[in-house]
């Protein structure tokens, strides 16, 4: 089994080894599983999330595969790259989801990337509980040296608060 190269992919060390790169509204926070108006998570053991608040919150990792002890030869034979991630939104207020991945080469340009197309949950009409997205990178050429894994969002009704959308167990996976 391919191990998670993201780091505090659930909140268990509050905002540690994430970039914020967008912070608005009352800014990026971790809360425990369910939180205010929230939904119990799926498996045991994710006991935290990240919140979002009223205005864009993005957050970033960048892996260094080759830190990470990966070697060249391995990465150039195009090993597949697989990422997930769990969102929900709260009972009481709309928010929305996004999501991009890039594989990057070693100057950091995109070799290929992934969008999720942004995501609407309104409660008043659909289920806001944790939903995982997926996607699995491969045919990619050589090349690969760094993995950007981004995602975030906020709430729709400009709530004061952390009203926007929850994010948690992420994971980023090299098959090698």
């Amino acid at each position: 089994m391919a191990r998670n190269l993201l780091k505090n992919p659930s909140g268990e060390e509050q905002l540690e080894f994430w970039e914020l790169t967008e912070n608005g509204g009352s800014q990026w926070k971790v809360e425990d599983m369910p939180g205010d108006c929230g939904h119990d998570f799926c498996y045991d053991g994710v006991t935290k999330y990240f919140a979002t608040s009223f205005e864009l919150c993005l957050k970033r990792q960048v892996i260094d595969l080759l830190a990470e002890g990966y070697f060249s030869e391995d990465l150039d034979t195009q090993p597949a790259v697989t990422v997930e991630d769990w969102y929900c939104g709260r009972t009481d207020c709309g928010c929305t989801y996004q999501m991009t991945v890039c594989l990057l080469d070693e100057n950091h340009e995109v070799i290929q990337e992934y969008k999720h197309e942004p995501v609407t949950l309104d409660p008043d009409c659909e289920d806001c509980s944790w939903k995982q997205v997926t996607h699995i990178f491969s045919d990619y050429g050589p090349g690969l040296r760094f993995i950007s894994f981004e995602h975030g969002g906020q709430d729709t009704k400009f709530w004061d608060g952390w009203f926007g959308v929850r994010v948690t167990g992420s994971t980023v996976t090299v098959e090698v």
